[in-house]
């Protein structure tokens, strides 16, 4: 599945108090991201056009949305130039930050266009088309709004739920509470579920790595977590082990590479592809971000990167301290500074003999003033690039939902008193410790099965951060002169420009 590139916008950017970007299409059909006139909707083949469009927007993921999302755990730094994005790391927040903004519009935008597809599809059923093609496309579009909703509540709290296409309904759209949004998101999945194929997503024809009903379920069990709602989380998350469909991919370090692509641990990729070609159009800009700024690769001329994500300190040693080898090798890339700032610990002198400043690739990562430690997980070995291309990760397809969180949500359901014929915790936690090579445990505890999360996600999502929200575990958060008040830091401020915008936007604010 190719990530297409757009050329006009549905509709879009709420700034300056008006909308802007096309605004002369924003009543004309979403097709492929083309705005089409004169639609003839008796060409029942060309709904699936819509469909794909809402899949071009999902993997169009904008660079700066990532990190604002998953920023905030002890996990990771933000290692780059961006000084506000340094000091929300640290829980000193900037309204005026433009990252903020930005992030607010590229899942709105997201959330209308999407709502303009679902608008689109339904007026080709009632002109006759496929009704089952057409209810499905609109359930796989709605399991992208319900993960976008998350994301949306984690980072502000109380958000504004779109309900049609139309950028200006926002401005009656009352604000709902972060428990408020996590409900309308269980619900949007208990309406998608019925009507997506029951598959892993890579078996799927007709779009290969597409989103089924396991995605769907994933999607419900993170916002019933999030709620507190254990018997539900155990139910979803039982049901997709109980398929049968989804298996952890014995090898770590390349389930983050080219021959992890729609491997079988994937319920949800973000889709890339330069086709095999030596040249052409792909999209690779979310890859700069993690990218080394100095490096000597195996394949000469392979391109740099941005050098903006550092696992932390923190991490590495608490992985050390577990005796982890796969996750913590795949996780963190370590330069020479990096590797002599451990060793400076008393506690870590004697570092495993495999720490090193290159890759098992024979990339070579050199020292940097940004940086001690690069990200792992979204390192593409320059050995991997197709033949005749050099920009740093092209072609790699970027993880977003996998069945080992599946396996730890199930067993943090369990640990919190939900049960479940399929899988108790003992046995999730170990299926995820035994492809990481540890030894089994006989009994687990919500400590351990955090403990595996943050040793299993590190650097993914901001993983590590909601789980010490939910549990209240701010002690974690106070590390390397940081202070976390958790009714100041919880949720970041709504961007200014929104406050200016939208006043229910302003009126919550002004109450928090």
């Amino acid at each position: 599945m190719k990530n297409i590139t757009h050329t006009c916008f549905l509709s879009v950017f709420l700034s300056a108090g008006i909308f802007v970007s096309c605004m002369d299409k924003l009543d004309e059909p979403l097709e492929n991201q083309f705005i089409v006139e004169g639609t003839d909707y008796s060409q029942s083949s060309n709904m699936i056009l819509l469909l794909y469009g809402a899949y071009a927007e999902l993997n169009n993921l904008q660079w700066e949305s990532f990190p604002i999302i998953s920023v905030r755990g002890d996990d990771v730094n933000p290692a780059g130039d961006q000084f506000p994005l340094t000091e929300t790391d640290a829980f000193r927040y900037d309204r005026n930050f433009w990252m903020y903004n930005s992030t607010w519009l590229n899942l709105y935008t997201d959330l209308l266009r999407w709502h303009g597809a679902i608008e689109e599809i339904q007026k080709y059923e009632e002109a006759g088309a496929n009704a089952a093609n057409a209810q499905q496309y609109i359930a796989e579009i709605k399991v992208m709004q319900g993960l976008e909703l998350i994301h949306l509540a984690r980072l502000w709290g109380g958000i504004l739920i779109p309900s049609e296409s139309q950028p200006s309904h926002l401005f009656d759209v009352e604000v709902s509470t972060f428990e408020e949004v996590m409900q309308h998101v269980s619900g949007l999945m208990d309406e998608a579920i019925p009507l997506l194929p029951a598959i892993h997503p890579n078996q799927r024809t007709d779009i290969s790595g597409g989103i089924t009903r396991f995605t769907a379920l994933a999607v419900k069990a993170m916002a019933n977590l999030e709620m507190g709602n254990y018997p539900a989380v155990a139910a979803a998350t039982g049901e997709i082990i109980g398929s049968n469909q989804f298996a952890l991919e014995p090898d770590y370090y390349q389930l983050f590479k080219i021959p992890g692509k729609l491997n079988d641990e994937y319920l949800l990729e973000f889709q890339y592809s330069d086709f095999g070609q030596a040249s052409g159009t792909v999209t690779r800009y979310l890859w700069d971000f993690f990218g080394p700024a100095s490096w000597n690769p195996s394949v000469s001329g392979a391109s740099t990167g941005w050098g903006f994500w550092e696992p932390t300190t923190k991490y590495i040693k608490f992985m050390l301290d577990r005796g982890e080898e796969s996750r913590l090798q795949t996780t963190v890339l370590f330069t020479p500074d990096g590797i002599e700032a451990l060793r400076n610990d008393p506690n870590y002198q004697n570092l495993p003999s495999w720490i090193s400043n290159v890759s098992p690739d024979g990339d070579v990562f050199n020292n940097h003033p940004r940086y001690n430690y690069l990200s792992g997980k979204f390192y593409l070995p320059s050995t991997q690039l197709t033949p005749g291309r050099f920009s740093y990760g092209e072609n790699n397809n970027f993880p977003v939902i996998r069945y080992a969180e599946v396996l730890l949500m199930h067993a943090e359901a369990m640990v919190n008193g939900a049960s479940s014929a399929e899988m108790t915790a003992v046995e999730a936690v170990n299926e995820v410790r035994q492809r990481a090579g540890l030894e089994p445990l006989s009994s687990v505890t919500l400590e351990e099965v955090l403990d595996e999360k943050f040793a299993e996600f590190g650097t993914e999502w901001g993983i590590r951060f909601y789980d010490l929200m939910r549990y209240e575990r701010y002690g974690e958060l106070d590390y390397g002169g940081r202070d976390f008040e958790p009714a100041m830091h919880r949720f970041l401020p709504y961007p200014l420009e929104q406050q200016d915008i939208l006043p229910q936007i302003r009126r919550a604010a002004d109450a928090g």
